[in-house]
């Protein structure tokens, strides 16, 4: 098989590529990745020593994919990953990239006959109707009631029969966009697809900021004895997320490539649902146990824009459909994120520290 990870050289793409020749080297993997985002440099030797197939493009430009051979199989990982992408000034990188960038890779697939296996977002479901959602406050966290208001929504978390009317972040409006794209592709042009809404995804090698890769970001500022803050509702840090180890993320995507006319069309929620999530709060007890380190944290009860109290993945239909469940822990991503930073303290400080 002859795959193309677009976001080749970013953290999932990365790990999804080196995973792949791992697994199957007999696999001819190519990484396009423009190397935007800082960090993402580090892991060009990682590919090239695993034998993957580094192309230095980006999809925004439809003369990059002019270079790549035919191939069975296109894994769409790119993306402009922040949430607060284009709030502050243009949109227009973000927008190039998430929309115009899926369609020019959804053409590459189209030109080849390949596979298209699409990583979107829980971003898509919109703010105001996730406000709505009926909470609990526990003591460290908050939780969905049993009984919710609006459909695809259950104490389990979030299906995909979620409302999708509303105001969403411009990142999650761009990545809803290309899913329906995706949907005309494979109902028209017969184009073999299938969407993944993940919820956080996390592990070593993330390059973790404050509006994306929170878990990893939480761990190195604990590393480094930096400060956080927990920021909104109240400052408590009850806020809840849950999260999703991309080895996790790689088994179903692997499991997807080798069964894809089981999966061709769907539209999937894939996160680490309930039994895999934490609060901040919870997170910060975690990382003080892991890593020996107390470190302070403030209390900031104004919110920011485009966040929410709560969200989890109900993973019913995806394990329905293809038996496939998350197995890492909180903890144990805790503890390989912290191990990693152990012996890459040097080389991550300047991204990280």
């Amino acid at each position: 098989m002859k795959i193309l990870i677009t976001g080749g050289a970013g953290f999932v793409g990365s790990a999804l590529a080196l995973s792949l020749k791992k697994n199957y080297p007999s696999y001819e993997v190519y990484a396009l990745d423009n190397l935007k985002r800082r960090g993402s440099e580090l892991n060009i030797n990682r590919l090239k020593a695993a034998g993957v197939e580094f192309v230095h493009g980006d999809i925004r430009s439809r003369e990059d994919f002019d270079s790549i051979p035919a191939v069975d199989a296109v894994i769409e990982a790119s993306a402009e990953p922040s949430v607060l992408a284009g709030l502050n000034g243009s949109p227009d990188y973000l927008i190039n990239t998430n929309l115009v960038g899926t369609i020019n890779c959804l053409n590459f697939a189209l030109k080849h006959k390949a596979a298209f296996v699409f990583l979107s977002t829980s971003r898509i479901y919109p703010i105001k109707p996730l406000e709505k959602l009926t909470y609990v406050e526990e003591d460290t966290r908050f939780a969905l009631a049993q009984q919710q208001p609006l459909p695809g929504a259950s104490e389990k978390g979030i299906g995909e029969y979620f409302p999708l009317d509303g105001a969403r972040s411009l990142y999650g409006a761009t990545k809803l966009a290309s899913e329906l794209m995706i949907h005309e592709y494979n109902e028209f042009y017969g184009l073999k697809t299938v969407i993944n809404r993940c919820g956080v995804l996390t592990g070593p090698w993330q390059m973790g900021k404050a509006d994306q890769g929170v878990m990893v970001l939480w761990v190195a500022r604990h590393f480094y004895e930096q400060q956080l803050a927990y920021i909104g509702f109240n400052g408590t840090g009850k806020q809840t997320r849950d999260m999703l180890h991309v080895a996790d993320l790689y088994r179903l995507v692997d499991w997807q490539l080798h069964h894809m006319d089981q999966v061709n069309g769907e539209i999937l929620n894939v996160g680490g649902g309930v039994e895999v999530s934490t609060s901040l709060v919870e997170l910060t007890k975690i990382c003080q146990e892991v890593t020996g380190k107390t470190i302070p944290i403030k209390a900031v009860t104004e919110g920011r824009t485009a966040d929410i109290p709560l969200y989890i993945t109900d993973n019913s239909k995806v394990t329905a459909l293809t038996g496939w469940k998350p197995e890492i822990s909180i903890r144990q991503i805790v503890e390989e994120v912290h191990e990693w930073l152990q012996e890459n303290a040097e080389q991550l400080s300047y991204v990280l520290k």
